[in-house]
Parts: structure tokens; sequence; C-alpha cells
């Protein structure tokens, strides 16, 4: 069945590594993938667009299933490959209704880290004012202490006492904060998460290659 997948992927991406780490999990290996690079704007290119047609990684297609959106194609693998790999989904209904809702938190956490990140990148010279680069700081370092204290009591996963879809989707969100320079100090309970599930096999496996180097980028967000 993997040899029916193909993943055109881009380094340090969340939504790819969310997929590599669901693949992984459901042992779905020998699925045909190929690393592009986002300074070549590889992205664009027809081999891409012919999956994607909004030209952004990841472009992920199963037989004639197009499943670009990370979150879909999560939620997709989990319900065709139910029985293989990882169960990744609680029986327990509160337990279930935790996990969504943290998967889907996950998208502000991205979000407002974004806003931080690629504020130049996103915004003309001519239009950016200290004022926004505060409030977007600001903002982040909220959300930041809101998932800080939901990993107060954490067994070690974000939601129950086994790795879930939640951790698949969020996981990569926290390692991007890291990255970047949050402070493991600042936020012992994010740092405790991230430090104990980065050697699990299926995350390990798939760490962003460029990551394994170091780079400016590792203090942007030592303030927060």
């Amino acid at each position: 069945m993997a040899q029916d997948m193909t993943l055109l992927w881009g380094s340090g991406s969340p939504p790819c590594w969310r997929i590599m780490i669901m693949l992984e999990e459901k042992e779905l290996k020998g699925y045909n993938q190929k690393l592009l690079s986002f300074e070549k704007k590889e992205h664009k290119s027809k081999e891409v667009l012919d999956i994607n047609p909004r030209g952004q990684f990841p472009a992920f297609k199963y037989k004639d299933y197009i499943l670009n959106e990370s979150y879909a194609a999560c939620l997709f693998l989990e319900n065709q490959f139910k029985s293989q790999g990882t169960k990744l989904t609680p029986d327990c209904p509160k337990e279930l209704a935790l996990m969504y809702q943290r998967m889907f938190e996950g998208f502000s956490l991205l979000e407002k880290t974004g806003q931080v990140l690629y504020y130049d990148y996103n915004v003309p010279e001519n239009e950016r004012h200290e004022s926004a680069r505060t409030r977007n700081k600001e903002a982040l370092t909220t959300e930041v202490k809101l998932w800080e204290g939901y990993l107060a009591s954490s067994s070690g996963f974000l939601t129950g006492k086994t790795f879930s879809l939640s951790d698949v989707t969020v996981f990569p969100n926290i390692a991007y904060l890291f990255r970047s320079g949050l402070c493991e100090k600042r936020y012992p309970n994010l740092a405790k998460y991230y430090n104990g599930l980065k050697d699990r096999p299926s995350i390990k496996a798939n760490w962003p290659p460029h990551w394994k180097e170091s780079c400016e980028c590792q203090v942007l967000l030592k303030d927060i």
C-alpha cells in the first residue's frame, strides 16, 4: 500500500513532518518521497502543482486521493489503517474529545509562531511597525503559556496516557518553537514534553535534515 503513496516535502515544515510521523507510526514504509527546496522555490514547480495547485508543501497523494492538508492526511490514514501500526485514537470518549480539541488548537500555536518568525518576510518594509511586532510577540507568549499549562499534569503525551493524533500533529509545532530559541528553563513542561518525545522512532527517523545544523534562527524566540 505504501508504494501507492507519494509525498513531496520540504525540510522543517511542520505539516510535512506530521504526515511523515503518521506514515511511520502506521508502518507505511517505502512510500515514494522527494525532498524539495523552499529556497529554490521548488514548491512552485509543476511537479508539486500537479498534486497541490496551491504550490505548497506537503503535496501528498494516495492512489488517486489527494490529501495536501496535513490534518486531513493524518485523519484519513488513521481511518484507513486503523488496525495497522500504532493505534492513535483513544477509545475513551473523554480522551477522544480532548485529543481533537488539542489537535485543532495546534493551528493557533503555529499561526502565532509564524506571525513572529516571518513578520519581516510577510509584511512589506514600509508597512512594518514595532507596535505590531510587540503585539505578535505578546500574543505568542500568551499562547505558549497556555500550552505550558496544558502540560502541567502530562503523563508524557499531550492527551491521555498514550501517543495519539494530538502528538502527531502538535509535536512538530512545539519542536519548531525550541528550534527557534524558546527557553527550556522558562517553559519546563513544554521542554519535558519535547525532550521526552524527540527520540521516539517515528519522530527521530524523520527529523528535519537541516535542523541537524545550527542556524541564526535558533535565537529568534529567546525573549518569548
